[in-house]
């Protein structure tokens, strides 16, 4: 592990006792943030071959909602990425994470990275508040944890791109974590976890918001945490109150929706309530 993380952490499990609690009484729900989380030289070295994903076979997330790339898989993993990825896949990292989030089931992550893996947005990009998708597509476990690893350096705040968790009420974000190089973001996924990034990114055009992302998963989840449909669901885009800009983007996706063939049921769902 020391080849991966940093002087620290290096006890991983001792590290995740020391800060469960403050996990556990995050607001708006559990989450955590971390700087400094990886061994520096060798984070520097998963950026220096992170590609262009417009350039890759990516996928082009293009609407009023969310503006991003998003790799496919281990597809456009350099050398160096597949080894960080494969070791947050690994047992020493799920037990981490198992017990920073206090959870009993175990978890499994995805070889797969079904939504996960690299992603990019650019300049003028944005992932309108939400909650995740909450079964796995391949094998149907419950989403439990997002992991997100910034690789942004010399980020400035007037960029954007923040990180937001947001009430349930959309009312107000309590909590805002810079995507800079190094910084690791921990949250406990569930159907009204709010969260993105809402306003469109003001970096140089020469510039992006790089980030990995991995998802952890269990076979049932407690019957108390709250979930808005039992059976799987799609991304549940969510509005944040009175935000003209918002209004303007949920408009701009229904005129979009209504020029498109049908959608399915779920989505059909999803609009009614979320849109």
């Amino acid at each position: 592990m020391k080849k991966f993380l940093n002087t620290h952490n290096q006890d991983l499990m001792q590290f995740a006792e020391d800060h469960a609690l403050i996990y556990k009484n995050a607001n708006p729900f559990p989450s955590i943030s971390f700087e400094n989380f990886f061994n520096p030289e060798f984070l520097e070295e998963v950026l220096a071959e992170f590609p262009d994903l417009a350039k890759e076979d990516a996928i082009n997330f293009n609407d009023p909602l969310q503006k991003k790339f998003a790799g496919k898989g281990e597809k456009s993993f350099g050398p160096k990425t597949r080894e960080l990825m494969y070791f947050l896949n690994s047992e020493p990292f799920l037990n981490f994470v198992n017990k920073l989030a206090g959870i009993e089931e175990v978890l499994y992550g995805d070889p797969y990275f079904s939504g996960g893996g690299l992603h990019e947005i650019k300049r003028g990009g944005l992932l309108k508040v939400h909650a995740d998708f909450n079964k796995n597509p391949t094998n149907g476990l419950d989403r439990r944890i997002n992991v997100l690893v910034y690789l942004n350096k010399d980020w400035k705040d007037e960029y954007g791109g923040h990180f937001e968790l947001w009430n349930k009420d959309m009312t107000k974000c309590e909590t805002k974590i810079s995507p800079k190089f190094n910084t690791l973001a921990m949250f406990s996924t569930t159907s009204d976890s709010y969260h993105g990034h809402p306003d469109p990114l003001n970096c140089p055009e020469d510039m992006s918001r790089k980030s990995l992302a991995l998802y952890y998963y269990s076979n049932g989840r407690p019957e108390s945490e709250a979930i808005a449909f039992k059976e799987s669901h799609n991304t549940l885009f969510v509005q944040r109150k009175n935000s003209n800009e918002d209004n303007k983007a949920w408009d701009e996706n229904v005129q979009r929706k209504q020029q498109q063939p049908k959608v399915p049921f779920l989505k059909k769902i999803y609009y009614k309530l979320f849109g």
